[in-house]
């Protein structure tokens, strides 16, 4: 994989030497364009130096400042929440905005489908600092898009009917979400956008189903890629394991106490067993609770139960999976992000991948300070790539799988074992409301 580095400062943006080639719409319906040329004319903002705030001048003050900083009165996002029954018995919330009751769309209106990072929501302030100008009517300066942000099983207050959690390679649960929207709005086009342990997710999904994918794009932002070595470095100094490692572990732990009566309702369950050591903890890093819980109720059987963290690490490591990418694939990461330190910027040479590493921006940080105004440069970048690639080319129409319904559940043809169904509305979703005892941008 090739790169292009301008001026100290800018990002440095990786390309294949084969780059991929796509028809571009009307007027110039007759033209090719590489992805690389789309990224330059209609991207330039990926490309351009990332600022950070005076005062958050490193990876670490950025990264905190996503944890603690007040977003509650910037980018309102307000949703409309259904539950989907997966037919294993669990359930995902699906999080659509712009609400139904705010304005009503055309059936064909792109949809931008989000997954959230490791312990978070629809609420998050990255995912509203993205969704907010995307669902925004275009006279008023936005897309005019739709969006749904697919909350994963306990999430956000999403019940947990299940002795199933998620992970960072459990890619069922998405598919079962996209085969849901897709049947929905059959004249859409799908967008997919991935922010931290989601964009784990995304990226394995979109390898996974290769020319089958039904998403047209994607946007991987802080992916953790090779989940082993990022892992090792969270955990081998003090200042990693006992800030980032121990929070990210409390907020899953306590998320997990937030669904004790649900978790007991299946004693036998491994889950349920782990609870007395769980609970009996003050305070465990990331690691430790996926030694405890993740190895054994991240996923379905197979490849669940892992022997070791490392041994699942290793497995759900979404790096050695991009070769198999076959649709427009935007990542972005930080070069000083405390969490994620290995970006795998020579690990491919896949046409339809673009890997962009910032100089700052932390994890999911990216503020920069534009007037008196502090605002994550991540946002156009990823504005501007949703409109290129749903706007400007036209991405192949691959034959997908039929979906039927059978039995009351929606399937995919050769996937019968799948399946979910609209198990109702949620209620009313406001973003920023903070989850009370989580911290938030994690």
């Amino acid at each position: 994989m090739g790169s292009a580095l301008g001026k100290l400062g800018n990002p440095k943006a990786f390309f294949s030497a084969r780059p991929a080639y796509l028809p571009l719409k009307q007027p110039a319906a007759s033209e090719n364009t590489s992805l690389r040329a789309l990224l330059e004319s209609h991207c330039p903002s990926v490309l351009l130096p990332f600022r950070p705030a005076w005062w958050l001048f490193n990876g670490h003050l950025q990264t905190l400042y996503a944890v603690l900083g007040d977003f509650s009165v910037v980018d309102h996002v307000a949703y409309d929440r259904r539950l989907l029954q997966i037919k294993d018995g669990g359930t995902l919330g699906l999080d659509f905005t712009p609400p139904a009751s705010d304005r009503v769309l055309p059936d064909d209106t792109p949809i931008i489908v989000v997954l959230h990072g490791l312990s978070g929501g629809s609420q998050e302030s990255y995912v509203r600092a993205i969704l907010a100008p995307a669902v925004m009517s275009t006279h008023q300066g936005g897309l005019g898009y739709r969006a749904v942000v697919v909350t994963f099983r306990g999430c956000a207050g999403v019940p947990l009917t299940s002795p199933q959690l998620y992970s960072s390679c459990h890619t069922d649960d998405f598919r079962q979400a996209v085969l849901y929207i897709s049947h929905r709005y059959p004249r859409a086009p799908l967008l997919g956008l991935g922010f931290s342990l989601g964009a784990n997710v995304l990226t394995r999904y979109v390898a996974e189903e290769g020319e089958e994918c039904r998403l047209v794009s994607a946007c991987a932002l802080a992916c953790p890629w090779d989940l082993a070595a990022n892992s090792d470095s969270l955990h081998a100094t003090w200042l990693s394991r006992n800030t980032y490692a121990k929070a990210m572990g409390g907020n899953l732990k306590r998320m997990v106490s937030q669904h004790n009566d649900s978790i007991m309702k299946f004693p036998d369950s491994r889950l349920a067993q782990s609870l007395p050591e769980l609970f009996s903890r003050k305070s465990l890093t990331l690691g430790q609770f996926d030694n405890l819980i993740t190895i054994h109720a991240g996923g379905t059987s197979p490849p669940f139960p892992f022997k070791t963290p490392h041994h699942y690490y290793t497995y759900a490591a979404s790096h050695q999976v991009l070769g198999d990418v076959r649709i427009p694939f935007l990542a972005i990461n930080s070069d000083d992000d405390p969490i994620v330190k290995y970006v795998p910027v020579y690990e491919t040479d896949n046409e339809w991948v673009i890997l962009v590493v910032t100089r700052g921006g932390g994890h999911m940080g990216w503020f920069g300070t534009t007037g008196n105004v502090t605002r994550r440069w991540m946002t156009q970048p990823a504005l501007e790539w949703f409109r290129a690639t749903v706007e400007k080319i036209d991405v192949p129409r691959r034959a997908v799988r039929n979906i039927r319904i059978v039995d009351g559940w929606l399937v995919e043809s050769g996937r019968e074992h799948l399946g979910c169904r609209d198990n109702g509305e949620g209620g009313k979703i406001e973003g920023g409301v903070i989850q009370k005892g989580m911290l938030a941008g994690l």
